[in-house]
């Protein structure tokens, strides 16, 4: 994850109202009408796991390949369609072959809603506090291996109980190439998608980012409060009604993730992400930091919103990026 943070300034700069405190206790909460299918937490993790067993999944590295592969393969078993964008990238004096991955389920409904994941993991372990360890590539256990096991266990569950709308699973790659403090190389598989949407186009979206942390904490987000605030909302009402209280309904960051790249192609967007995680960017981001549980709260709380709470198709403005200076400029942050 290529993240990146606007800290209290502009958090200031945009106050949103009707957000309020966060009450409840541990637990499984009310029982899931019955439309609704569980999900399997169990076989999610064993894809986070196997993920990480390729090995670390940089373009152009034999992880990355098998990696694309063990996707592709899991899809064609659930999927409708299956879809390879395949691209390049020039950069460092290397040619990037590149790969978004497109799943369509339950075709012909609407609205059509985007939940998105990126597949590849980080080149440099930036974070290290060893300097000699920096130029190693993570693992991405939760940066990674988290959002995807997710994303493949739903399109399991929609096979077994077809939704009442149209989704589609998309896999971004090369989310996480960029150089620390620069974005213009971050989100490049989520960018090459939103200028060749084509038929694919959503109506919304909801990208998962570092969501397996044992210790998971997910907050608003401000670019996904200002393009899509009531689809956020509603993913943490249910969230919060299945007993799940790791959401927490108020912003705390601002990030610079794939969200970004459909926000700005007129797309309404939200982020779930937990960036309160101390092994990000380092070669401690592997599955002893995450947890099945936390898979489980996001993932459950993401089929009920398909089946019983989304937000039914109205357009919603994008946001102004001119208004923040340019989410995708080249000043330091």
């Amino acid at each position: 994850m290529g993240k990146m943070r606007w800290w209290a300034l502009i958090l200031l700069s945009y106050p949103l109202s009707g957000m309020g405190g966060c009450q409840g206790s541990e637990g499984a909460g009310p029982s899931l009408p019955s439309r609704v299918p569980s999900f399997d937490a169990l076989r999610a993790w064993e894809d986070l796991k196997a993920q990480v067993a390729f090995g670390p999944r940089v373009p152009n590295t034999e992880g990355h390949r098998k990696a694309k592969d063990y996707i592709l393969q899991e899809l064609g078993k659930v999927a409708d369609g299956v879809t390879r964008q395949e691209f390049s990238h020039q950069g460092g004096g290397r040619t990037f072959a590149l790969t978004n991955i497109l799943a369509t389920l339950n075709p012909g409904q609407r609205p059509r809603i985007l939940l998105g994941a990126h597949w590849d993991t980080r080149p440099l372990a930036d974070q290290e506090q060893d300097p000699s360890k920096r130029r190693q590539p993570v693992p991405g256990a939760n940066d990674g291996a988290s959002g995807v096991a997710i994303l493949l266990e739903i399109g399991r569950a929609l096979k077994r109980q077809p939704p009442p709308v149209e989704v589609l699973l998309a896999f971004f790659d090369a989310e996480d190439m960029g150089g620390t403090p620069y974005a213009q190389e971050y989100c490049l598989g989520s960018r090459h998608f939103a200028r060749n949407m084509g038929t694919f186009r959503p109506d919304m979206a909801i990208i998962v980012d570092m969501v397996g942390d044992k210790d998971l904490q997910i907050y608003y987000e401000t670019y996904s409060m200002q393009a899509a605030p009531n689809l956020m909302r509603t993913v943490f009402d249910v969230a919060r009604s299945l007993g799940f209280t790791a959401f927490h309904p108020f912003i705390k960051y601002t990030i610079v993730d794939d969200h970004l790249s459909l926000i700005e192609a007129g797309v309404p967007a939200i982020d779930l992400i937990d960036f309160d995680y101390p092994a990000w960017h380092t070669l401690e981001d592997t599955p002893e930091q995450c947890s099945l549980e936390s898979l489980r709260a996001v993932g459950q709380t993401l089929l009920h919103v398909l089946y019983e709470r989304l937000p039914q198709g109205r357009a919603l403005k994008p946001l102004a990026f001119s208004s923040l200076g340019g989410a995708w400029g080249d000043g330091a942050l």
